[in-house]
C-alpha cells in the first residue's frame, strides 16, 4: 500500500467503542499534563497612583496646560450656604436646611457628600512668555495637593522659566504654591494679585477680625508671598486691565474683596480663568442661588456666578475652572432651562489652523 493511501486509510478510520474508551480514560491524564505545563504569571503589583496631572489645549496661537495640583475631600455638607436667611439674616447651611435637595442635586451625577475637589492651575504658553494663572495649596493642604511642581515638570516646563504668576484671589488653595515651606518655587517669577486681595489678606486688623475658619488663610498668604515682597517681585494690580499682550484681569469680587479672573484670547477664541465661581459643580450649575461660607459676600458672589454662567452659555467661549474635576477645562450649557457644565472634548491636535485658529 503507497503512503499516500495509508495517509488516507488513517483518516477515514472510524472511532469504535474501543477507542472511545481508551480516549475517555486518557483525558484527565492529559488535561493534567497540559495545566502543568502552562507557563504560570507572577501577579503584578498595583500601581496605585494618577498619570502626571496635565492636559493641553491651543487657544488660537495660545498653548493652554492645565496642571493639577491634587485633589481633596471637598466638604461640602459643611461649606454649602442656601440663598435662605436664618434668625441673624446670614444664609444657612444647604445640608441642614435643604438636604432632600441638596442630596438629589448630587445622586442626580452620581455623588455623595464629601465630593472629589479638584485644584486647577492653568499655564498660558503666549510664545513669548510664560503665564501661570494659580498655583495650588503647596504644603498648605497636606499630603493630598502640592502635586503642580511635578506635574508642571512633567508637561514639559521648568519653573524657572515661569515670568508671572497671576493669582485670582489669595485663599491657600491658590497662593500656597508660589513658595511651599516659604521658600520661592518660581525664582524668576513676577507675582501678581488684586491690590484688594493684597489690602485684606496682608492685614493684621483683618486677621484679628475673621471668623476662626479665616484666621489660618491669613498666616499663609503671608508665608507664601514673603520672599516675593522681600525680593521685589509681588506686584498687585488694580481693576480691570491687560496684564500682558492676550491677557486680561477681569474683576469678580464676592468669594474675596479682589476675586479675580482672567481672560485669555489668542485669535478670536477666549477661555476665561474664572477662579472659584464653582466649588461644587452638581450642585451649583443647577442652584447657582448656592454659596460657600468661605465667600466674603456671599450675594455678590451670587450675581458674580450667575451672571458668567448667562454670559459664558451664550457667548460660548472656553472656562477654566479651579474647582472642576481636572482638567477643568470645558463651557458651560443650558438645558432644559437649568445651566449644565460641558466639559471639553479630549484631543491630541496639537497644531493651529493659520485661518481660524481652531486645533487641528
Amino acid at each position: 500500500m503507497s503512503p499516500l493511501r495509508r495517509e488516507r486509510k488513517c483518516q477515514t478510520m472510524p472511532i469504535t467503542a474501543s477507542r472511545l474508551t481508551l480516549l475517555a480514560a486518557l483525558l484527565p491524564a492529559m488535561t493534567g499534563f497540559v495545566v502543568q505545563t502552562a507557563p504560570a504569571w507572577a501577579a503584578a503589583a498595583q500601581v496605585r497612583a494618577q498619570a502626571p496631572g496635565f492636559y493641553r489645549m491651543m487657544l488660537g496661537d495660545f498653548e493652554i496646560t492645565a496642571l493639577l495640583d491634587g485633589t481633596h475631600p471637598f466638604p461640602a455638607a459643611a461649606v454649602l450656604t442656601t440663598a435662605k436667611a436664618g434668625a441673624s439674616g446670614g444664609r444657612l447651611n444647604l445640608f441642614e436646611h435643604d438636604p432632600d435637595e441638596a442630596k438629589a442635586l448630587l445622586a442626580a451625577s452620581d455623588l455623595t457628600a464629601p465630593t472629589e475637589g479638584s485644584i486647577n492651575a492653568f499655564l498660558v504658553n503666549t510664545g513669548s512668555k510664560l503665564i501661570l494663572i494659580d498655583s495650588g495649596a503647596g504644603t498648605l493642604y497636606g499630603a493630598c495637593c502640592g502635586h503642580l511642581i511635578e506635574n508642571l515638570r512633567a508637561s514639559g516646563y521648568r519653573p524657572e522659566q515661569i515670568d508671572e504668576v497671576l493669582l485670582t484671589h489669595l485663599h491657600a488653595d491658590h497662593v500656597g504654591g508660589i513658595a511651599p515651606s516659604g521658600i520661592a518655587a518660581f525664582p524668576n517669577a513676577v507675582i501678581r494679585s488684586s491690590k484688594l486681595d493684597a489690602d485684606y489678606w496682608l492685614n493684621d486688623a483683618n486677621e484679628k477680625a475673621a471668623q476662626d475658619f479665616l484666621r489660618p488663610m491669613f498666616e499663609g498668604d503671608k508665608a507664601s508671598l514673603k520672599p516675593y515682597i522681600a525680593a521685589g517681585r509681588y506686584m498687585p494690580f488694580e481693576g480691570e486691565q491687560e496684564i500682558v499682550p492676550g491677557i486680561r484681569a477681569v474683576p469678580l469680587p464676592g468669594h474675596t474683596p479682589g476675586h479675580t479672573s482672567y481672560a485669555v484670547e489668542s485669535r478670536g477664541q477666549k477661555l476665561l480663568v474664572w477662579g472659584d465661581v464653582v466649588h461644587v459643580a452638581a450642585i451649583q450649575f443647577p442652584n447657582p442661588s448656592v454659596t460657600v461660607k468661605y465667600d466674603s459676600d456671599e450675594d455678590q458672589a451670587e450675581t458674580d456666578r450667575k451672571r458668567i454662567f448667562s454670559d459664558a452659555a451664550k457667548a460660548g467661549y472656553w472656562i477654566g475652572a479651579a474647582h472642576i474635576s481636572f482638567p477643568g477645562l470645558g463651557h458651560v450649557g443650558v438645558r432644559s432651562g437649568a445651566f449644565i457644565w460641558l466639559p471639553g472634548d479630549y484631543t491630541t491636535r496639537m497644531s493651529v489652523d493659520p485661518v481660524t485658529g481652531q486645533p487641528k
